[in-house]
C-alpha cells in the first residue's frame, strides 16, 4: 500500500489542478454518454448519521462545489442510516434513475464491492470517499489517510500521558469491523501505541460506530480496570463521547485522556470543557470539493488528477491536524470551520473565554 504525506500547500495544489478542468456547460460528448455535463447526474451515497459530519458538513460542501463547476448538474443525495442493505438500495436507485457518477461512502466496504461492479457495468464511474473499497478498484479515491489519523491521535494520547506522569494502561476503542477505513485507523492506533510504556488492557471494534455501544463496552471494562485507566484511545468523535460518557457515569474524575477524529461540534465543546483530549481536524471542505471536482472530471471524460494509489484504485490522500485544547482556537476557530456562536453556548461559555475563543 502506498501512502503520501500532503502540506497544506500541496492539497491547494491538488485541488486547483482540479478546478482547471473543463466548465460544466460544455457540449464535449467524450464520455461517451448522450447529451452534456450541464444536465449530469451525481449520486452521493452517505453512511450513517451516528456520525453528523454527515448531515452537517459532508452533503451542503458537496452540493455547493458541484453546483460552482455546473449549475445545472444534479445531485443525488441519500443516507444509508448505517444499514448495508439499504444503501445497496439506493445505489440500485441511482443507476436506474442514469446517473452519470456515483460517490460512495459505504457502510459496508466489503459489501460495497457489488455497487462498484454494478455500476461499472453501466460505465458509471465510481468515487469512493472516506473509506476504501479493498476487494473491487473504483475508479477514484478521496479520503484523507486514515492509517495516519489513528497513529496521529494515538501518538499525541502517549505523549501527553508521558507528560502527566500517568501509570496504568490503555482501553482501544476501535471503529466499525465492516469498515476498511475504520481497519486503516485501528492499525494506526496499535502503531501509536507500540513501544510506550502503557499496555492495551482490552480492545473492542464498536459495531456500526455506535456511540452507545461503545459507551457499554467501556462501562464494562471500568468495572474490570477502574484504577488502571490511564487513557483511551478511541477511533473517533461518537466513539470517544460514548468512552467519556460511560467515565463519568462511573463517577471518575477527572477523566482520564480520551482521543477522538472528525471534529465535530460536541467533541470540540468537550475538548474545551477539559472532557476529551484530542480530536483530528479533517476540514471536510477539502475532501468534499476534491469529490465533487472528480465527479464533474468524468461527466467531462476527464481523469481526475491522483496523487497515489490505494487499493489499485487512483487517490488523494490528504493529511489532517491533531486539535487539543492548546491549538483548538486556531485550527477551529481562527480557520474558520466553527465560529463562537456554534460551539460556546451555555457550560461551554466559560471554557471559551478561557481559551480565547469569542
Amino acid at each position: 500500500m502506498k501512502t503520501s504525506s500532503f502540506r497544506m500547500a500541496a492539497i491547494a495544489a491538488a485541488v486547483m489542478a482540479l478546478g482547471t478542468l473543463a466548465a460544466c456547460g460544455s457540449d464535449d460528448s467524450a464520455d461517451g454518454k448522450d447529451g452534456d455535463a450541464a444536465s449530469g447526474k451525481i449520486a452521493f451515497l452517505m453512511p450513517d448519521r451516528a456520525s453528523t459530519r454527515y448531515e452537517e458538513q459532508d452533503r451542503p460542501l458537496f452540493e455547493k462545489k458541484v453546483g460552482e463547476l455546473c449549475e445545472d448538474c444534479e445531485v443525488l443525495y441519500q443516507n444509508a442510516d448505517g444499514d448495508p442493505n439499504k444503501q445497496q438500495q439506493q445505489a440500485n436507485s441511482a443507476i436506474a434513475q442514469g446517473v452519470d457518477a456515483l460517490v460512495l461512502d459505504a457502510v459496508d466496504t466489503k459489501a460495497a464491492a457489488t455497487i462498484v461492479s454494478n455500476a461499472q457495468a453501466q460505465d458509471i464511474p465510481v468515487i469512493t470517499y472516506d473509506r476504501p473499497i479493498t476487494t473491487k478498484p473504483a475508479d477514484f479515491y478521496v479520503s484523507f489517510d486514515n492509517e495516519g489519523i489513528g497513529t496521529m491521535i494515538a501518538e499525541s494520547l502517549v505523549e501527553k500521558l508521558d507528560a502527566d506522569g500517568a501509570e496504568g494502561g490503555l482501553l482501544m476503542v476501535y471503529g466499525s469491523p465492516t469498515d476498511d477505513a475504520a481497519q486503516l485507523i485501528k492499525k494506526g492506533m496499535k502503531a501509536g501505541v507500540e513501544g510506550s510504556k502503557y499496555e492495551i488492557l482490552a480492545e473492542y471494534d464498536t459495531p456500526e460506530w455506535n456511540p452507545q455501544k461503545a459507551q457499554d463496552w467501556v462501562s464494562g471494562q471500568v468495572t474490570k480496570f477502574r484504577d488502571d485507566i490511564a487513557g483511551a484511545v478511541a477511533a473517533n468523535d461518537g466513539t470517544g463521547g460514548g468512552t467519556v460518557a460511560a467515565l463519568k457515569a462511573a463517577g471518575i474524575d477527572p477523566v482520564p485522556p480520551v482521543t477522538g477524529n472528525d471534529a465535530e461540534v460536541a467533541a470540540i465543546q468537550r475538548i474545551i470543557a477539559g472532557e476529551q483530549y484530542n480530536t483530528i481536524s479533517k476540514p471536510i471542505s477539502i475532501v468534499a470539493s476534491a469529490a465533487a471536482e472528480a465527479a464533474v472530471a468524468f461527466l467531462q471524460g476527464e481523469e481526475p488528477k491522483a496523487d497515489t494509489e490505494l487499493f489499485d484504485t487512483p487517490s488523494q490522500l490528504f493529511t489532517p491536524e491533531v486539535v487539543t485544547a492548546e491549538n483548538v482556537k486556531k485550527v477551529i476557530f481562527d480557520s474558520g470551520i466553527y465560529t463562537a456562536d456554534q460551539v460556546c453556548t451555555g457550560a461551554y461559555a466559560a471554557g471559551c473565554k478561557k481559551l480565547g475563543i469569542n
